[in-house]
């Protein structure tokens, strides 16, 4: 190691660089553009898996959504065409035969007008039972979610979204316990929430399951249901077999398939992050094969210096300098090169990424979310790079070791 600190073999190293100024800064932007290919991409997947979790975080992924709707053939003396309704006692039978459903969350949905004072708005109103903010997590300004107490005393309370207490109320006013006015009855306000970023419910106001029953003379019936698997089981599976329990349920024919309608988000999201494993692999890819090809510049590179410098390299030799020393020079400017280059890549790469994120990435509908890359990974890619540095300088530095000192000062 000693070699690393002999000032002899710096300026050795710096007089090769300087007298191919030109021909070095190409070779080290081909190993830089590699590099900074990698970090960019990289981050840029990340940015993209990042915004997608942050649209699903609502949700339990391993859901679906089951729903009922009008029969396509007849069966068992019924006409085709027949409306199917869900009611709760599908819901027990569900949860009773199914071990695999960890959440199940019947709900019911219509729209009415709420007043507070002289402002009113049309909103959805969601009968629901508190299982719901397990299933689709409600981030929460002012309050609570709905409890079972709500559903046990069909109680006359609600929480709202955050934009149906900005059009009801005065700027930072405090709506908890106040009251609003929904189809002629009174609800106190509960809660406040902020709405998610796929808010499949819309401006939607929650009131407890039992007292939308009540209200609107709903008895047991319900619009759809939300499902969450248990870890570990099929949710596809699931969806098939609680579809197929409800056919039997309400004598539908099992072949059809218009009966009950669904929504798999699992699968959805299934999908989506299939697709960015394969865009980090391919990022991977070509970012490795990027910094080959420039690594391969490097080599290259030297093999030409090494050619030009070989009345110099019979020069040390006849004065004493071991194919060893040759040899260590050599691998030392393909390290020396790979090394600045990476730390330039690296720079410029994070210098976009933080570009990207204060622009396409900011604001309330940002396409990239924190595109970063994690520290170990560009460590990672910053390791590999010295590796094929250190492996292509083997080349030259071979070729380098092989100059005769008689046949070098021959050389013209």
């Amino acid at each position: 190691m000693k070699f690393l600190f002999d000032s002899d073999t710096w300026q050795e190293i710096y007089g090769g660089i300087r007298k191919n100024k030109t021909r070095t800064i190409i070779t080290i932007i081909g190993v830089l553009w590699g590099i900074f290919l990698l970090v960019v991409l990289l981050g840029a997947a990340r940015g993209m898996e990042n915004n997608f979790k942050n649209l699903f975080g609502d949700f339990a992924t391993n859901s679906v959504f089951v729903w009922a709707q009008r029969t396509e053939k007849p069966f068992k003396g019924f006409q085709k065409g027949r409306r199917i309704q869900l009611t709760t006692k599908d819901v027990s039978v569900l949860e009773s035969e199914f071990e695999q459903i960890k959440y199940l969350a019947p709900r019911s949905q219509t729209s009415s007008t709420i007043i507070n004072g002289f402002k009113s708005g049309d909103f959805n109103i969601s009968g629901d039972y508190p299982v719901l903010d397990k299933v689709q997590k409600k981030d929460l300004i002012y309050g609570r979610f709905l409890n079972g107490n709500d559903i046990k005393n069909k109680t006359k309370v609600c929480v709202i979204e955050e934009e149906t207490y900005k059009q009801l109320f005065e700027k930072n006013e405090n709506p908890i316990g106040q009251y609003v006015i929904i189809n002629n009855i009174n609800y106190k306000v509960v809660g406040v929430y902020k709405r998610g970023n796929i808010g499949i419910d819309g401006t939607a106001t929650y009131i407890p399951f039992t007292t939308y029953q009540q209200v609107y003379n709903r008895a047991n019936r319900i619009s759809w249901m939300m499902i969450t698997a248990q870890e570990g089981y099929d949710i596809k599976q699931l969806e098939a077999d609680v579809k197929l329990t409800l056919k039997n349920l309400h004598k539908v024919d099992p072949e059809d398939e218009r009966a009950f309608g669904s929504f798999n988000l699992a699968v959805e999201i299934g999908k989506i992050t299939g697709f960015l494993t394969g865009m980090q692999f391919l990022t991977w890819f070509v970012g490795i094969a990027t910094l080959i090809a420039g690594v391969f510049a490097i080599g290259n590179i030297l093999l030409i210096t090494v050619k030009e410098r070989t009345k110099e390299i019979g020069i040390r030799r006849a004065i004493g300098a071991t194919p060893s020393s040759v040899r260590q020079q050599v691998i030392l400017e393909s390290v020396f090169l790979t090394t600045i280059a990476g730390m330039l890549g690296i720079v410029f790469g994070g210098t976009i990424l933080y570009i990207m994120d204060s622009t396409i990435g900011s604001g309330p509908d940002p396409t990239l979310l924190n595109p970063t890359v994690s520290v170990p990974i560009i460590l990672i890619a910053f390791l590999i790079l010295i590796v094929l540095g250190t492996l292509i300088g083997m080349i030259p530095a071979y070729m380098a070791t092989l100059v005769k000192p008689i046949e070098a000062l021959r050389d013209e």
